[in-house]
């Protein structure tokens, strides 16, 4: 009997698009013979299943199940494709357990601390994972730039703590800049991170579960036609991500044992991908990502294209590990 496969897009962050696209690149990529997959849409003002023909039937939130045509359905299992908030920061992990239905992307704890990336450095630090040196800021904390610059020094990036896909991100390389740089994280985010700009080959690690072990995916390197890895960058054409990546045998052991040891460290599941920056020929860690993009340019798909893994096989496989788990 074919499984019900609830596949939840859209989200409450800038990111809603990208998750939208990730979202039906699974749903058009499941295996119709094997399951039964359903585009649920999560937005603030509905939840939504949304089938072929753009009819919205609303999800019931006491069991998360959906009626349509007099006929409930259940799920057997959510592929979570919500970037940003409430999927890759713990709020549907927390909502899926309360009601026992398997979801395929990481626990609440990892996903509620990876979004946070001050609370996540900090917890990493003491397993020895290298970062850049950082300057924290909440909303309506006074902003002392000088304090800030002896700190972190110049260039250097201001960030949304918790967004993600290079929203709420700029690069400052004067004092005079700061502050516009400021209030564009706070538009994101009521916290800020401020970090010390790294000058050195920027590296994408995808870490998943696969079969039942934690499997390092080939390394992607990150070329920039920006100044730096930004929106446009990512989603728009001006970068060159390119699988395996340019970089030594040395590097890449290195990134790759940093990437599981930060995987099996967090006790994660499901995907995630780790950003790294190296210097003094060390990677530092700059974020981790649980719910990565899925469409066809997107970095983990291209990863595990490189391992062989297609698609499909990439996506039924995150299934069944949730089943399993």
């Amino acid at each position: 009997m074919k499984k019900n496969i609830a596949i939840i897009m859209g989200g409450y962050s800038s990111e809603y698009k990208i998750s939208l696209k990730s979202g039906n690149v699974v749903y058009n990529t499941l295996d119709k013979e094997k399951y039964k997959p359903y585009r649920i849409h999560i937005f603030k003002n509905k939840w939504v299943f949304v089938n072929d023909k753009d009819e919205e039937f609303p999800i019931d939130k006491n069991d998360f199940s959906v009626l349509v045509n007099e006929t409930k359905i259940n799920f057997d299992c959510v592929f979570n494709a919500i970037h940003g908030s409430p999927g890759e920061d713990g709020y549907m992990q927390a909502y899926f357990e309360l009601l026992g239905i398997p979801q395929t992307s990481c626990s609440m704890y990892q996903a509620a601390l990876t979004f946070n990336k001050r609370d996540l450095l900090a917890t990493l630090k003491p397993f020895g994972i290298k970062t850049a040196e950082s300057y924290y800021l909440n909303f309506g904390d006074a902003i002392d730039k000088d304090a800030i610059i002896a700190k972190v020094g110049l260039p250097c990036f201001v960030k949304a703590n918790k967004a993600g896909s290079s929203f709420g991100i700029s690069k400052v390389y004067k004092k005079e800049e700061l502050q516009a740089a400021i209030d564009n994280s706070f538009k994101e985010d009521n916290e800020i991170i401020i970090e010390q700009f790294l000058d050195g080959v920027e590296v994408s690690v995808g870490v998943i579960s696969y079969k039942g072990e934690t499997l390092v995916l080939p390394i992607t390197e990150i070329v920039s036609e920006n100044d730096f890895f930004d929106y446009q960058a990512k989603y728009e054409g001006k970068s060159q991500e390119i699988t395996p990546a340019r970089i030594s045998e040395d590097y890449a052991r290195k990134v790759g044992l940093e990437a599981k040891k930060i995987y099996e460290t967090l006790k994660m599941q499901g995907f995630s991908r780790s950003e790294f920056i190296f210097k003094n020929d060390e990677p530092y860690l700059l974020e981790v990502n649980t719910v990565p993009g899925l469409t066809t340019e997107s970095i983990l798909p291209q990863q595990a294209a490189e391992a062989g893994i297609s698609m499909p096989n990439l996506f039924d496989n995150a299934i069944e590990e949730a089943l399993i788990n």
